[in-house]
């Protein structure tokens, strides 16, 4: 049978050793405990708004993939009514062919073909903007990205400071922390 190991991280093990020795009194452990378990909140809850920034810009990037291939077809059914109105040109010069029927079947062809042309367009058109809308839940993910970011940063420099009993590395922590808590605001703002 084989034995397992864990590594805790540092703020598992101060969260361990204030749990084992109380704090009895220690109220920078005390402050340090609520502090990660807020910031630890926070976190979760940017992370979960960044995933699904992310999820939805690859979705939208994936329906303007869809929708480039739906334009590349009526592009090319485009291209081929052109060819037929082409050879019905074409056909009408010949000699002993019924000219009227050609005629009529370029005619055909030439309204067929700007309807197809327009529809190709507007997908086009779609294209572009479901790639916009794309890059911007992107950029909006990046924004949770960095919110997320900074709270682990803190947490990391909280639990450094409860173990180094640094009081600089506690205000270190509340400035990182608040700095994540503004850029999750942005973010959560539209930003």
């Amino acid at each position: 049978m084989e034995e397992e190991f864990e590594v805790p991280s540092p703020h598992d093990h101060a969260v361990e050793h204030v749990a084992e020795e109380g704090h009895g009194g220690d109220s920078f452990a005390a402050r340090i405990a609520v502090m990660t378990a807020v910031l630890a909140t926070l976190g979760a809850m940017f992370g979960y708004e960044g995933g699904a920034t992310q999820n939805e810009a690859a979705l939208l990037k994936n329906d303007a993939a869809i929708t480039a291939t739906k334009a590349s077809d009526q592009w090319n059914y485009y291209q081929a009514k052109s060819n037929k109105l082409t050879v019905a040109e074409l056909a009408q010069a010949l000699p002993g062919v019924d000219q009227n029927k050609y005629k009529a079947d370029a005619e055909r062809y030439k309204g067929e073909r700007e309807e197809i042309k327009k529809e190709a367009e507007k997908l086009e058109a779609q294209v572009e903007a479901l790639n916009k809308q794309s890059e911007e839940r992107m950029h909006h993910h990046h924004s949770w990205a960095r919110a997320t970011t900074a709270e682990q940063i803190a947490i990391s420099l909280a639990a450094i400071a409860l173990l180094t009993r640094k009081k600089w590395l506690q205000y270190a922590a509340y400035a990182v922390a608040a700095t994540g808590a503004g850029i999750g605001l942005l973010a959560f703002f539209g930003g």
